[in-house]
């Protein structure tokens, strides 16, 4: 009775009230149900596969012990996530449940992400440091020396809180020196973004413009848990620091917190009030020791004033009186004044005598000019005699010239007479055995069907349907039977024998 009740059963629902369903109309009824049960979840479970595909979006799977979730992470929100999704890492993600029909498949669309505990959290701060440090961005090689006196300083760190007010009253009790702040969110979503936009911006400034660049910056924020350190934390805080052009000093958390921006900065300071200490010298300290300094140069100067005056007294006692040593020398110089003026006269008078027998041996200038001129007149002569010849053989060479010319012509006009002679002549050989000649003489060039030329008997017998050209036109034919005798060619009379015996005729 059961059995037979069971078989039933389909039966009574082929044929029942059940409602029939497309396949697209089921997939939007479950995913109606699917997402309208569970609009908003948060689930907690370990990263695995993740992907990125060239459309920005993440993909990946949450799972625990026993399931597996596919998930998505559309490209805006995971711009703006504070965490990068990575393999075995375990979070605390929120959002909302759908399905995807075309594979008949529900997933998990993720609009906020979380880390699942401290331990997680320190893995990926771990993981991320080395992996940055592989890049190069932490050594100290790179890292920029600290000014001893900047003119102005860039501080990075939020407005409102305890931090700007002890980096400004630090630096006042200090060295006063100008300050540009620029506030930041120091924690929470967004915060990374604009620390690392703060950097970038304050490297941006023009050296000469209205808002000076800083020489020195300083990225600030009071202690707190490792969640609220975690901009700091950020990939695109560290990249920014290690970029920066100005020499920056990291100052967050208190002395025993340590975050990947300390590691990427030019400096660490354990507190953001140590980061103002190390950023300007006391000004105290420094006029106590320009002070100390100025008395030991005055002091040494004066010390090394007498020393040299005491040499120098020393010095002058063992020198002698200056006005004998002047007499001296002035008599000297006396002296050789006059041996110097009896010694330029005779020089002088030798160098006259030398000079006046030098003149005596050379010729008188009117010689010289009588023997230049006569020679002079020769080598106008030979130069007239030279050109007279050339002028001669100019002459004949113009002769000889319009001779060759003439020859020439005469030669180029024989010689155009006798191509066209041989021209004139080739012609008339060329007309004479052409086709249309030959021809005109009474001959007939045969062709078959085809168009080819026969040249045989056989040939025409074989091709049937003939063409005859003449010379004036063309003419069909047909080869009925065999070629006809050729015609018989006349005798020729014989020339009578000469009575004398010879074969000799008579040309009358």
């Amino acid at each position: 009775m059961s059995d037979n009740s069971d078989a039933a059963i389909p039966a009574q629902r082929g044929t029942g009230n059940v409602p029939e369903y497309t396949v697209s109309e089921l997939s939007s009824a479950v995913k109606r149900t699917i997402e309208g049960s569970f609009g908003w979840v948060r689930v907690r479970g370990e990263i695995s596969r993740p992907s990125v595909p060239a459309s920005g979006h993440c993909y990946l799977r949450l799972k625990d012990d026993a399931a597996v979730l596919d998930a998505v992470i559309w490209r805006g929100v995971l711009a703006r996530l504070g965490i990068r999704p990575e393999e075995g890492l375990e979070v605390i993600v929120t959002g909302r449940m759908t399905t995807y029909p075309g594979k008949s498949t529900y997933q998990l669309v993720i609009e906020r992400m979380e880390l699942a505990g401290e331990g997680a959290l320190l893995k990926m701060i771990e993981e991320r440091r080395k992996r940055l440090a592989a890049e190069g961005l932490f050594d100290e090689a790179r890292k920029k020396k600290i000014p001893f006196l900047p003119d102005v300083i860039g501080v990075i760190t939020s407005p409102t809180g305890a931090v700007i007010r002890d980096i400004l009253h630090r630096l006042a009790e200090r060295f006063p020196r100008r300050v540009l702040i620029w506030p930041v969110a120091v924690q929470g979503e967004g915060a990374a973004d604009q620390v690392a936009a703060a950097i970038d911006g304050f490297n941006a400034l023009p050296r000469a413009g209205k808002v000076p660049r800083p020489d020195l910056l300083i990225v600030a924020r009071g202690g707190g848990s490792l969640e609220d350190l975690m901009p700091f934390n950020e990939e695109i805080v560290v990249r920014a620091a290690a970029a920066s052009a100005i020499p920056l000093i990291s100052a967050v958390g208190h002395e025993t917190d340590t975050t990947l921006i300390d590691y990427a900065a030019d400096l660490r300071a354990p507190t953001p009030t140590a980061a103002a200490e190390r950023a300007v010298p006391v000004r105290a300290d420094l006029i106590a020791d320009v002070s100390r300094d100025g008395a030991r140069l005055v002091a040494g100067l004066t010390r090394l004033v007498s020393e040299r005056r005491t040499q120098v007294a020393g010095l002058a006692r063992g020198l002698g009186d200056p006005r004998r040593l002047v007499e001296e020398c002035r008599q000297r110089l006396d002296v050789s004044g006059e041996r110097l003026s009896l010694g330029l006269g005779n020089w002088l008078k030798a160098r006259r005598a030398s000079i006046e027998m030098l003149g005596r041996t050379l010729p008188h200038p009117r010689e010289r000019l009588a023997r230049a001129r006569e020679a002079a007149a020769g080598l106008a002569a030979r130069l007239a005699a030279t050109a007279q010849a050339q002028r001669h053989g100019v002459a004949r060479g113009r002769e000889r010239g319009a001779e060759l010319i003439a020859r020439l012509q005469a030669a180029a006009a024989r010689s155009v007479v006798e191509r066209r002679q041989r021209l004139a002549a080739v012609a008339g050989l060329l007309e004479s055995v052409a086709p249309t000649k030959v021809l005109e003489r009474g001959y007939v060039l045969v062709r078959d069907a085809a168009g080819h030329v026969l040249t045989g008997a056989g040939a025409a017998q074989a091709a049937v349907h003939l063409a005859l050209q003449f010379h004036d036109g063309t003419v069909g034919a047909t080869v009925t039977g065999a070629a006809a005798p050729p015609p018989s060619t006349p005798a020729t009379p014989k020339r009578p024998a000469k009575r004398d015996g010879t074969s000799q005729g008579s040309l009358l």
